[in-house]
């Protein structure tokens, strides 16, 4: 079964860019090298520290975080704290293609108790269709979190150690700022139902938490703004 992982790279004061040019050159080069791939990187853009970087690699034969971690970040000048964990994909991807458009990424963690998972990716696949055509957006990725990870002090920014439970990470785009607040005011009875769709989602959480980044791996634009 195919893992992926993600990491969380802490960078030194204004370092953040430097790091990034290391992910994407050298460590996507020993990443393929050891048999996955780079699946993106990404800037912090709203909610996190300016000189956090997260990245997420792909493994098509299964890996263990500390293994791919390794494998990405064999150098780690400029770097103050790393963290991986391993994910399993769930509805989506359903392959390893890369997102590569520029905009608005929301990395937002859930935590679910067991008995409302099955609801949760019912309510997931019934909203997500709507939810792209309204808002010109794309759904990149829910991955379930397995709890293999790298460290194994508590982590506030996914739960992990913290809440029980099945944890996920649901990766979505927008193509900016300006529709990610256009998605929480439903326009008209078909985006009022996706809405109803995702707000029963958001009730069967036991805990929820996001933050929003622009794509460093991006091949139509770079993003240039001070963000954080």
């Amino acid at each position: 079964m195919s893992t992926f992982v993600h990491h969380r790279i802490d960078a030194g004061p204004r370092r953040w860019q430097a790091v990034a040019d290391r992910l994407s050159g050298d460590g996507a080069r020993r990443v393929a090298g050891a048999g996955g791939q780079l699946y993106g990187t990404w800037r912090s853009q709203i909610g996190r520290p300016r000189d956090e970087v997260q990245a997420i690699s792909v493994w098509p034969q299964g890996i263990t975080a500390a293994a791919a971690e390794r494998a990405l970040l064999a150098n780690i000048d400029d770097i103050r704290a790393i963290t991986s964990e391993a994910m399993t994909p769930t509805l989506r991807p359903t392959d390893f293609v890369p997102p590569t458009r520029q905009g608005n990424y929301a990395f937002r963690w859930f935590a679910v108790p067991q008995p409302n998972w099955p609801e949760f990716l019912d309510l997931c696949a019934a909203a997500w269709p709507g939810f792209e055509s309204a808002y010109d957006s794309q759904v990149i990725g829910l991955w379930q979190a397995t709890g293999e990870r790298t460290g194994a002090g508590l982590d506030e920014v996914t739960g992990a150690g913290l809440h029980g439970g099945v944890r996920s990470l649901l990766l979505t785009r927008r193509p900016n700022l300006a529709m990610w607040e256009r998605s929480k005011l439903p326009e008209g009875a078909a985006e009022a139902a996706v809405r109803d769709k995702l707000s029963r989602r958001y009730d069967l959480c036991d805990w929820t938490v996001v933050s929003t980044a622009t794509l460093l791996t991006a091949i139509d634009r770079a993003d240039t703004a001070r963000w954080t």
